[in-house]
């Protein structure tokens, strides 16, 4: 019998300060907590794949990593990414990349909780 192996399943963010990272997803992002999350982790209610932040495995020291998750690209589907990069830049919120039409939408980057650089996609394209 074979193995295969189908996609991610789940991804999590390692984080030094999981309410910090948890409020972030929350009032930034409007991601919705599941109804369940472990006591070191917060999981999000995202579809098709679980997404949480969490405390860092054992032996992961975050405190020698100056930008957690480099070479890792996290994109984020969104139903409008032009309000979301102006909701996040009126916030203050680093934008990485500019706005830019991509394969897959109007697509830019900005850094998450503790310098994690992530992307949005999706949504209506300029006028």
């Amino acid at each position: 019998m074979s193995v295969t192996v189908d996609g991610p399943d789940f991804v999590a963010l390692q984080v030094r300060d999981l309410n910090a990272a948890a409020a972030f997803f929350e009032q930034r992002l409007g991601l919705r907590r599941a109804a369940v999350s472990p006591p070191h982790a917060v999981v999000f209610d995202t579809k098709p794949t679980p997404f949480a932040v969490r405390e860092p495995l054992p032996g992961v020291d975050l405190a020698d990593t100056a930008r957690p998750g480099l070479g890792v690209a996290l994109w984020f589907e969104t139903s409008d990414a032009h309000t979301l990069h102006d909701r996040l830049t009126a916030a203050g919120i680093t934008i990485l990349s500019p706005m830019r039409d991509s394969p897959f939408g109007p697509t830019f980057s900005f850094e998450g909780p503790e310098g994690y650089a992530l992307t949005a996609h999706g949504g209506r394209r300029p006028q």
